[in-house]
């Protein structure tokens, strides 16, 4: 007789409902699991803002300072919000009407300070960076967790460039993202080559497919070959008229595209009809083509035109969140605004500002979540928490459980260990009413 072999998830579920089986008294298994707030979201903009923004300059002013004279504070003014007692910097003029809609987080921290890459990867995968293991992103956890919302679509697409920090680690590349540069390009893997017929593109996919199709048949099990066959027979399913007429922006009316304003006002507008189609996760990247000359990262004269970038952010999510709503998508998406860190009071020698990680601020809105609300307090310049600390974990448990997910819940590696999805993190109690 041959004897069956077992993996390591299913030992380890043997083991617990044997334990379970003899009573929950005896078991060290048998523990309650945490009850977590779950809400209604079905979808999430991620709105990236690479090179850290500053938030003393943005969405936690302070008292006013001076560049040149060196005395640590706000580089710009902070004007009133329609949330009581909340303010902004002057050139978020169209978000402090709509505040209401959205909740700032303004005690976001880790420990990573001097290296944009680690902290890029810290807030898009929730953890440190492990020479063992390669943690999945936000995006490809919300992708395998609940798919794509509607039929012939991806579940994940990235607006930027694409890297290792916003894919799917060891969840695999069927939960990876559908990537674009521009909106009036839409995805570039999904159109055939200039010059390449129908006709002579479904011969290509038939000698592919068999291709595919001989070699799985002598290497079954080839999970990476799988996948990658699988992604590749969705981008055939998805680069029909159907998808593809998402990324028609002149469908929507002029005015209206006009509000949204240039590049990344356009790639917001585009998230949204990407969530009419039942796109899960899109990542919106706003700072790609450095249209102030350095990006958030405002160092040494970056500071003189960061009001260019504060200024696109705000015309693109107050228009964002306004079109939301009046598609009746508000309550349905959550919308996140996220960076790797912030910046300190204090101005570098060319008048700049460099890199903190102690206290900085995220914003989120939407989903159904109790918003019009700041969450957390910083001291006088925006450097040390006073009071509610919120870790990248906690950043992304809330983010998970506005969509439904179990922070808590178990993914297995490649050698079925468990790892949770969240490292440790508690969704933010007073988001969910």
């Amino acid at each position: 007789m041959q004897r069956k072999q077992f993996n390591r998830r299913e030992v380890l579920a043997a083991g617990v409902a044997a334990a379970c089986a003899g009573g929950a008294g005896t078991s060290l298994f048998a523990k309650k699991q945490p009850s977590f707030p779950r809400g209604k979201a079905e979808h999430c903009i991620f709105i990236w803002l690479g090179g850290g923004m500053a938030q003393i300059d943005t969405f936690d002013p302070k008292r006013m300072g001076d560049a040149k004279k060196r005395v640590p504070g706000s580089y710009y003014p902070a004007i009133d919000t329609a949330v009581k007692g909340a303010k902004v910097c002057e050139h978020l003029s169209m978000t402090a009407r709509v505040l209401d809609r959205a909740a700032i987080v303004r005690t976001v921290n880790h420990n990573v300070i001097d290296e944009h890459a680690a902290a890029v990867n810290r807030m898009h995968t929730g953890r440190p960076t492990s020479g063992t293991i390669v943690y999945p992103s936000v995006g490809s956890v919300i992708a395998h967790q609940r798919g794509p919302g509607g039929e012939n679509v991806p579940a994940y697409i990235l607006m930027g460039y694409p890297n290792l920090t916003r894919g799917p680690g060891f969840l695999g590349a069927k939960h990876s993202y559908i990537y674009l540069l521009e909106t009036k390009h839409g995805p570039a893997g999904l159109k055939p080559p200039p010059g390449i017929s129908q006709a002579r593109q479904n011969r290509r996919e038939a000698m592919l497919r068999k291709m595919r199709e001989a070699y799985l048949a002598k290497h079954a099990g080839d999970k990476k070959v799988e996948d990658y066959t699988a992604i590749a027979e969705n981008a055939y399913r998805l680069a029909g008229p159907e998808f593809m007429s998402a990324f028609d922006l002149n469908q929507e009316p002029k005015s209206l595209r006009e509000a949204y304003g240039g590049e990344f006002g356009q790639r917001c507008l585009l998230s949204r009809r990407l969530i009419q189609r039942g796109v899960r996760f899109i990542e919106v990247v706003q700072n790609q083509n450095f249209i102030n000359g350095t990006g958030w990262d405002t160092h040494n004269d970056g500071q003189l035109k960061q009001h260019v970038l504060i200024q696109e952010l705000d015309r693109a999510f107050a228009t964002l969140m306004t079109d939301l709503e009046k598609h009746k998508l508000l309550d349905k998406t959550i919308i996140c605004i996220s960076s790797e860190f912030g910046r300190p009071a204090g101005f570098d020698g060319g008048g700049g500002r460099g890199h903190q990680s102690t206290a900085f601020s995220t914003v989120i809105a939407g989903g159904g979540l109790k918003t019009g609300q700041v969450i957390g307090k910083t001291d006088e310049l925006s450097k040390k928490i006073v009071n509610t600390p919120v870790s990248v974990a906690d950043w992304h448990a809330t983010i998970y459980a506005a969509m439904g997910i179990k922070p808590t819940k178990d993914l297995f590696d490649p050698n079925d260990r468990p790892v949770p999805i969240t490292d440790g993190g508690k969704p933010i109690k007073a988001l969910f009413g």
